[in-house]
């Protein structure tokens, strides 16, 4: 298992590098391609909606299918699409790649949640997920903080001729590693597509594990493509800036991932969820002060440990939703996760318009304190391996 779980941790820490690399940059491709930065920052919807609406399908294709096939391909078309985003002359061309981009990176850490969920006891199941978390954090940490230097040194189209050559990079270093695991036969069985639906979500916990991860994208993630703009309200111009505070995010993210088995034993994980939720919103109030850009650092690392203690607990309880079906069930849970990210930028464009940023932070903070409380009150362990 330890050989597996290294593999998956591998390829998620490469292909996660892209996810929030846009997000320093956005004033800079607004820039670059004439257009306003509310517009530029629709480049996060653009990959994120796609990547949640593909989720149902790509998470029964690993169901019905071969799991590490599914990934090497998803990502080669990922990376090229990537690639190929540096190469963009205009909004309406990055916008596309960015959607293909979406589209075949939902079937790289969803399904490699669900290779450990397959391969990983329920006991151990939340201690491998750390471990896989911790890739991906990694990966965003970089991915951010390196973006903003990147784009300072090259510009924008850098960030993406880099990211896209990692993936692919990555990806001809793990071929013999995925060659070499031993999955089941699998086969295309459409007839499995709804049962396998119709059994996660017949599990009530299923409500509440969706509906908060939903929630958390909206509140939590719709700030990130807006955060260059509100450093550079406060005279902060610096795209590496910009990117060394969303950096802080991950940071707090791996800092979880090397608590979280203590914090279980100690706290458990209703305290986890409750406390998670609670942390969030407290972070969302410091936003809304405006403060200087070392305060928001800080801020962001405790905003990611505060977004893990409630999401790491509920991804395990997802690969207990449905056994059977555990690729559709993580990729029911990234679909609700990326639908939300998809919207969040949305709301908060709609909510800079209109009413001001302040106060959809603060109804962001209700929301997430309501979601780890009712986690926290709602979601039960089940005895399933």
């Amino acid at each position: 298992m330890g050989r597996v779980l290294n593999l998956m941790a591998f390829v998620v820490f490469a292909t996660t590098l892209f996810m929030r690399s846009v997000d320093p940059v956005i004033p800079q491709i607004a820039q670059g391609l004439n257009v306003t930065p509310a517009t530029a920052a629709l480049l996060s919807t653009g990959f994120t909606l796609p990547y949640a609406l593909i989720q149902p399908v790509l998470g029964a294709l690993a169901d019905m299918f071969s799991k590490a096939r599914l990934i090497m391909i998803c990502m080669l078309i990922c990376g090229l699409a990537t690639l190929a985003c540096g190469l963009a002359t205009n909004f309406e061309t990055l916008m596309a790649l960015r959607v293909l981009a979406g589209i075949t990176a939902g079937g790289i850490f969803p399904i490699a949640l669900a290779v450990v969920g397959d391969r990983v006891s329920v006991g151990e199941r939340q201690i491998a997920i750390g471990k896989l978390l911790f890739a991906a954090m990694s990966g965003n940490l970089l991915g951010a903080s390196g973006a903003g230097v990147i784009g300072d040194l090259v510009g924008w189209r850098g960030v993406f001729l880099t990211t896209g050559a990692i993936d692919l990079i990555a990806l001809a270093v793990a071929i013999p590693g995925f060659r070499g695991m031993q999955e089941p036969a699998g086969r295309f069985d459409l007839t499995t597509f709804i049962p396998n639906y119709r059994a996660i979500f017949s599990n009530p916990m299923a409500k509440f594990c969706f509906g908060a991860v939903f929630v958390e994208a909206v509140c939590l993630f719709g700030v990130f493509p807006y955060m260059a703009g509100l450093l550079q309200s406060t005279g902060e111009m610096r795209a590496s800036i910009a990117g060394i505070v969303l950096a802080g995010f991950g940071i707090g993210g791996v800092i979880y991932t090397l608590m979280v088995g203590r914090l279980l034993a100690f706290v458990g994980e209703r305290r986890l969820m409750a406390t998670g939720g609670m942390v969030m919103a407290f972070c969302l109030i410091v936003i809304a002060l405006r403060a200087p850009w070392q305060v928001e650092f800080v801020n962001f690392i405790l905003l990611g440990f505060g977004f893990y203690l409630l999401h790491g607990c509920v991804q395990v309880y997802v690969t207990e939703l449905a056994p059977a079906a555990r690729g559709s069930a993580a990729a029911a849970h990234s679909f609700f996760f990326f639908l939300g990210q998809a919207a969040g930028p949305v709301v908060y464009g709609l909510g800079l318009g209109s009413v001001g940023i302040v106060p959809v932070l603060l109804t962001g903070s209700v929301l997430l304190t309501a979601a780890g409380w009712i986690c926290a009150l709602r979601l039960r362990r089940q005895e399933v391996n």
